[in-house]
């Protein structure tokens, strides 16, 4: 179904890895990073969100390969990780040297945002251990063959932590190809990250090379223009920010381009302020073309960091449940709007909820 062929789920221990760095979140509640006197403290990441969101939202079997410094801030995000269900076994532990120059726990102090004052993350996440991570670091053929995983989750955060990180990340993504595993890749593209070490261009080079180890791709239109180089021009539109037409062709090139691409997938998001946004998704794979997801408009939001990281793993979960793509797109997009209903990067939500609002539940008190 949709061109994927899962590993049965009997022969892996795994349902899902997730490739990339765990973030400690510092959050001020509803005041502001520059006047807290106290941070409220969790943990998250683009790629682990969606490892977390599989096993506490849909309970799903996940693990995550990153690296923590072996300091008290380390072991407090490898508790931050226990507590939500992910499996802690393939973290690389590496040595700190005392002040962080080196092995660091990377940090991000983030506010909410509300009303006309847009979410704000400042992130302290220079020289991590997980920046550090090299390829020989892990064994992958132990993780994907001897283990055993369904689907692999990487990005281009990881991807642009460091010089290393991408050759780490395509090892990976190679070994998961070799062992039968589904290999997604959310592009999730950040300026900050690339600015030091050669900005978009080369962002592009490394998105291109990877992108041909993907079956399954997570993107906007600004990541498919700043990090794969497809520019498309057209009129705004709404919830999609561009013309509907030029949006479908946008992503049927990028698939013509990438032909190992079996499903395509986008949030689309208008910003009204920053609690009240207009939600919808759509995806696409090659075998049923596009599916829209119900658009949600005039949504409201309480902290919108990690919607779209939940969007993927509502849609992930569709696919490994073996859901069709129209059912996966609108799991995905009603995981990533009730995300967005409470604080910090991960989902609070339980896959009854998320199946309820897919299937056009509304906020009624549930007795």
């Amino acid at each position: 179904m949709n061109g994927l062929q899962l590993r049965p789920k009997a022969e892996c221990r795994w349902d899902a890895v997730a490739l990339g760095e765990v973030m400690l979140r510092l959050d001020p509640g509803e005041g502001r990073v520059r006047t807290a006197r106290s941070f409220k403290v969790s943990e998250g990441g683009g790629e682990y969100n969606v490892a977390r969101g599989l096993r506490r939202a849909f309970g799903q079997r996940t693990s995550v390969v990153t690296a923590l410094g072996d300091n008290e801030v380390g072991l407090l995000l490898e508790d931050l990780i226990l507590q939500g269900g992910v499996d802690t076994s393939h973290i690389v532990w590496k040595k700190s040297d005392g002040i962080g120059r080196m092995n660091r726990n990377p940090m991000n102090f983030t506010e909410r945002g509300f009303g006309v004052r847009g979410a704000v993350g400042v992130s302290d996440r220079a020289h991590s251990a997980t920046a550090a991570l090299a390829v020989d670091d892990v064994d992958w053929d132990v993780l994907f063959g001897d283990e055993g995983v369904r689907w692999l989750h990487t990005g281009g955060i990881f991807a642009g932590l460091s010089a290393t990180t991408a050759n780490v990340a395509e090892a990976a993504m190679t070994a998961a190809r070799i062992h039968g595993t589904v290999v997604s890749y959310d592009l999730n593209y950040r300026p900050s990250i690339w600015r030091d070490q050669g900005g978009k261009e080369r962002a592009r080079d490394v998105n291109q090379r990877l992108v041909r180890l993907v079956d399954v791709l997570f993107g906007n239109e600004e990541d498919f223009t700043a990090a794969l180089g497809f520019d498309v021009a057209g009129a705004t539109d709404g919830l999609t920010g561009l013309d509907p037409a030029n949006f479908e062709a946008m992503i049927e090139s990028v698939a013509h381009t990438y032909g190992e691409l079996a499903v395509v997938a986008t949030t689309l998001r208008e910003v009204h302020s920053a609690c009240e946004n207009d939600w919808g998704a759509v995806a696409w794979s090659r075998s049923s073309g596009f599916s829209r997801a119900q658009d949600r408009r005039a949504l409201q939001i309480l902290d919108r960091v990690g919607g779209g990281d939940s969007f993927a793993s509502g849609l992930v979960f569709g696919l490994l449940d073996g859901r069709t793509l129209q059912q996966a797109v609108e799991l995905g997009a009603a995981h990533g709007a009730l995300a967005m209903t409470t604080p910090g990067d991960t989902s609070m939500a339980s896959r009854d909820e998320v199946e309820r609002l897919a299937a056009g539940g509304s906020a009624r008190v549930q007795r």
